[in-house]
C-alpha cells in the first residue's frame, strides 16, 4: 500500500426527519446570518424552502436568499456568492441541494475569504485555502458525494473549461433519504451513475489493497439497490441504501493506499465546459467506451470486477472474455438505469469539431496502464457521438 494522510471532517446526520431533529440544534455553533444557497424552483415547490426558513427565524437567525445556481455551477457564481457573503456579512452558508449546489457553495466559502481573484490563486499561483466561511447541506439529491468532501467541479464559461477547485468541506451535511422522492427518476438514475463512476475511477486505479475489497463491496450494493429502486421506487430503504452508497465513496476512503485512475471525469468536464450536459449522464456515455479501449491493458482486474461487482459466472471463460463481459455489464447497466448511450441521445450539440476539441484539451491520467493518446480519445467520443 502507498502512504496515505486521511481525513472525514463532515458531521454526517442521516435520516428521516433530519432537518426538524438536527438543523435547529446545529445552528447554535453559528453567528447570526445565514446565506441561503439552492438551484431552482424545486426547493420552493416541495415546501422545504419554506420549512427551512421557518427553522432559521426560529434559531434568531438573518436569511439571505441566494437562489439560481446551475447544474455545472459557473465561476461568476461562485464570484457573485463570494460577493454577497463579504457584502451582507454572512456568518454561515445553508446548501440545500445536490452536488452543483454544494460544489458551489464551497468554492464560494473559500473564494469569500481569499486574497483576490480566486480562480487565478488557484491555477496560476498555487494558492491552497487553509480557511472559509462555515457552510452546511442539507443534501436532496444524492449520486455525488459532495457532502463528503472540499472539492468543487465549476465551469468558467470564459475560458471554456471546467475543473476541479479546492474549497472547504461543510460542517455537517444532513441527508434525508425521503427528500429522494422529490427528485425525477431520470435525474436520481444518473445520481446513481456518477455514484459508480466515482468507485469505477478509483477502483481501476494502479494498485490492489483493502480500499478495493471496500470499493467493490460498495459498487454491488449500488446495482442490486439501483435495481431494487427500479422495481420499487418509493422505497425508503432501498433510496437510503443508495443515498448512503453516494456518500461512502466521496469519503475518499476507497483511494487510501493506491492512485486513482479518473480519465473519464476529466474527459466529462471538458465535454460539459463546451456543452453544459448533465454530469452523471455524460459519464455513463463514456464510461463504457473508454472501458472497451483499455480492457485489454488489464484484464485481470476487470474480470475481478465482472465477478465481484456484477456476480459474473466465470465458468467456461478465459480472462480475457470475463473482462470483456464485465465491461458490457456496465453498458448494460446505464440502459437498465434509462439512461442514453449517446451524446446525440442526451440532446447535447456536439459535432466532430467540438469532440475534437475535447480530445484536445481535456486532462489526461498518466497513472492508468495505457495513457490513451488524445487521437484515440477522440475516436472513443466519435464512437458514442
Amino acid at each position: 500500500m502507498k502512504n496515505f494522510f486521511y481525513h472525514a471532517p463532515v458531521k454526517v446526520l442521516f435520516g428521516e426527519g433530519g432537518v426538524e431533529r438536527h438543523l435547529g440544534m446545529e445552528l447554535r455553533a453559528y453567528g447570526k446570518t445565514v446565506m441561503l444557497a439552492y438551484g431552482g424552483g424545486s426547493v420552493k415547490r416541495s415546501g422545504l424552502y419554506d420549512q427551512l426558513t421557518g427553522i432559521l427565524e426560529q434559531a434568531g437567525k438573518t436569511v439571505v436568499d441566494f437562489g439560481g445556481i446551475t447544474s455545472n455551477p459557473t465561476y461568476d457564481m461562485v464570484v457573485k456568492g463570494a460577493e454577497t457573503v463579504k457584502n451582507q456579512n454572512v456568518d454561515f452558508i445553508l446548501a440545500v441541494g445536490g452536488g452543483s449546489v454544494m460544489d458551489c457553495v464551497k468554492v464560494i466559502s473559500a473564494a469569500a475569504k481569499a486574497p483576490g481573484d480566486y480562480w487565478k490563486l488557484i491555477f496560476e499561483d498555487h494558492y491552497y485555502p487553509m480557511s472559509g466561511t462555515p457552510w452546511g447541506a442539507v443534501v436532496t439529491l444524492s449520486g455525488t458525494g459532495s457532502e463528503m468532501n472540499g472539492l468543487g467541479g465549476i465551469s468558467n464559461k470564459a475560458l471554456n473549461t471546467k475543473a476541479t477547485m479546492p474549497g472547504t468541506p461543510a460542517g455537517f451535511a444532513i441527508c434525508d433519504p425521503t427528500y429522494l422522492l422529490t427528485v425525477p427518476q431520470k435525474q436520481l438514475a444518473s445520481g446513481i451513475f456518477d455514484n459508480l463512476s466515482h468507485c469505477m475511477e478509483t477502483y481501476f486505479g494502479p494498485g490492489e489493497c483493502v480500499s478495493d475489497a471496500m470499493n467493490e463491496a460498495v459498487m454491488h450494493d449500488i446495482i442490486e439497490n439501483a435495481r431494487a429502486w427500479r422495481r420499487d421506487p418509493k422505497n425508503i430503504e432501498i433510496l437510503g441504501n443508495l443515498m448512503w452508497d453516494s456518500s461512502l465513496p466521496q469519503t475518499f476512503l476507497f483511494n487510501c493506499g493506491k492512485e486513482g485512475g479518473f480519465q473519464c471525469h476529466p474527459i466529462e468536464a471538458q465535454l460539459c465546459a463546451y456543452t453544459g450536459g448533465n454530469h452523471g449522464m455524460a459519464l455513463a456515455v463514456i464510461h463504457p467506451s473508454y472501458y472497451r479501449h483499455i480492457v485489454k491493458d488489464m484484464p485481470e482486474k476487470f474480470a475481478r470486477f465482472g465477478q465481484r461487482v456484477f456476480d459474473l459466472d466465470p465458468a467456461g471463460k478465459t480472462t480475457q472474455e470475463l473482462a470483456d463481459e464485465a465491461v458490457e455489464a456496465v453498458a448494460a447497466f446505464v440502459k437498465e438505469l434509462g439512461l442514453d448511450s449517446s451524446f446525440t441521445g442526451l440532446g447535447l450539440k456536439v459535432d466532430e469539431d467540438i469532440l475534437r476539441k475535447v480530445a484536445e484539451n481535456c486532462g489526461v491520467n498518466e497513472s492508468m496502464p495505457r495513457v490513451l493518446p488524445r487521437e484515440e480519445i477522440f475516436q472513443m467520443l466519435m464512437e458514442v457521438m
